[in-house]
């Protein structure tokens, strides 16, 4: 399950240069044992996602509106910005029955066939699908199979398809007192679930699905769903998840959680250089050669429950992303992260995004521009390897990519202190500055002087024999 060639380089005089101017539940193992006859997933994803970024849409929240049309609207502002790949939190119905707040959890589903009528009707996501695409965008929907609605229809039609505790009730998982469990020992659900996920493919023409709480659902049900699915189109597959067999099986890329709350620790000061270094040593064994994880610095989930970017990470949220962008996976942009959204977002209420100035857009359209334009940054298998070099300063975690067109350098400061960065050799302006934040070279020309927090990347381009 070895992922990329990883490196760790020790001595930092390999490197000469200057700068130019310029927590998801585990899977019950008792539920998947048809998994170990199914064939692995040896294709890389689909080519369209090789430099890809996401961008997660929540639809109620980005508009006054709340609806898709109103959200169409901005598709020319995300195609300028340079997103590639939207991702649709649940555009269903929602239950009634036990609902959470005014408005309902998206993730409380009541039909899987249609659209919440907050946000239109089934012509307009149609109309919505096709705007995207003819905007060189592709789509991802929402699906949340582990669960439905207590007023799904199922209920009164079918409710031999739920899973019944041991006093013989229905029951939500964990504290989700607005869903109800499903049972997937009931072939005859697997198959309308299955029918459910064809339907979007065939009528709407998505290009794939995220799939909420992917590890809790059995892994052989999402490799018959994918099967099935790709008998209409070839499709991307996110999964809710840090199962690595969920991607062997059946999904292109799951979720760099512990990644994530690394940064929220380096923000802190509670984590450092060592925790970055074990985690790409970890990853790189245990995510296959294949497969992507999506990395972020915040989702609908962190925004809602645990704190803005600004509550986590503070002057470190830039540094932070560069990150996101320049490792070997995909990049993930919530809603109103481009516009440095100060709120957390109510989830069972309207509570529009605050859009003001759009702030952050130049800096996430720069940091797009080089994961699409250089091969070194490229997601995956795809792109460049990845290799962390050691400094002479602990608080400064460096690292390249090396492609076939270039090898991309990112260097970070990852403390709230000045750090000064020494080279053991003192030539050489063979890189240029890409991006940089709060860094210049010192008058000497042999020293990085990084304030806090700074950040510099820098290409040394491939030349042509």
């Amino acid at each position: 399950m070895k992922k990329k060639i990883l490196s760790l380089i020790g001595a930092f005089g390999l490197l000469i240069f200057v700068s130019c101017n310029n927590e998801v539940p585990q899977q019950d193992e008792t539920k998947d044992e048809a998994t170990a006859i199914a064939p692995k997933v040896e294709n890389l994803p689909l080519e369209w996602t090789k430099n890809a970024n996401i961008y997660e849409v929540n639809v109620r929240q980005y508009t006054e509106e709340g609806t898709f049309n109103a959200f169409a609207e901005q598709l020319p502002r995300l195609k300028n910005m340079g997103v590639d790949i939207l991702w649709f939190m649940p555009i269903h119905p929602i239950g009634k029955e036990n609902g959470k707040g005014s408005l309902g959890s998206y993730y409380s589903i009541s039909d899987y066939k249609a659209v919440n009528p907050e946000f239109g009707n089934m012509e307009d996501f149609k109309n919505l699908v096709k705007l995207a695409h003819e905007n060189d965008m592709y789509v991802l929907i929402d699906w949340v199979a582990n669960h439905t609605a207590w007023d799904h229809h199922w209920m009164e039609t079918n409710p031999e398809y739920y899973e019944l505790n041991e006093d013989g009730e229905m029951f939500g998982p964990y504290d989700w007192t607005d869903v109800v469990s499903l049972e997937y020992s009931n072939m005859e659900m697997r198959a309308e679930m299955i029918d459910a996920l064809e339907f979007w493919v065939r009528e709407a023409d998505i290009d794939g699905y995220r799939c909420d709480v992917a590890s809790e659902v059995p892994t052989d049900f999402w490799v018959d769903a994918r099967k099935q699915i790709e008998k209409i189109k070839p499709v991307f597959m996110l999964a809710e998840s840090e199962e690595s067999d969920l991607l062997e099986y059946a999904f292109d890329m799951n979720y760099g959680w512990e990644f994530h709350h690394i940064m929220n620790g380096l923000a802190k000061g509670e984590k450092g250089r060592n925790e970055l270094v074990e985690y790409f040593k970890k990853e790189n064994e245990n995510t296959p050669e294949r497969a992507y994880k999506m990395y972020f610095i915040t989702n609908h989930d962190e925004n809602s429950w645990n704190g803005t970017i600004n509550e986590r990470l503070g002057a470190a949220a830039d540094a932070m992303a560069v990150m996101t962008f320049t490792l070997h996976d995909m990049p993930l942009i919530y809603s109103g992260q481009e516009a440095a959204n100060a709120k957390r977002l109510e989830f069972f209420e309207k509570d529009v995004i605050e859009w003001k100035d759009y702030s952050k857009v130049k800096f996430y359209s720069m940091l797009i521009g080089m994961k699409h334009n250089y091969q070194a940054l490229w997601n995956g298998a795809y792109g460049g390897e990845l290799n962390i070099f050691e400094t002479d300063n602990e608080n400064v975690f460096l690292y390249s990519r090396k492609g076939e067109d270039a090898e991309v350098f990112v260097m970070i400061n990852m403390s709230n202190d000045k750090q000064i960065v020494t080279p053991t050799q003192n030539s050489i302006t063979d890189l240029k500055s890409s991006l940089k934040s709060n860094v210049k070279i010192n008058k000497a020309g042999i020293a990085f002087e990084m304030g806090p927090w700074g950040y510099t990347v820098m290409v040394r381009e491939n030349q042509a024999e």
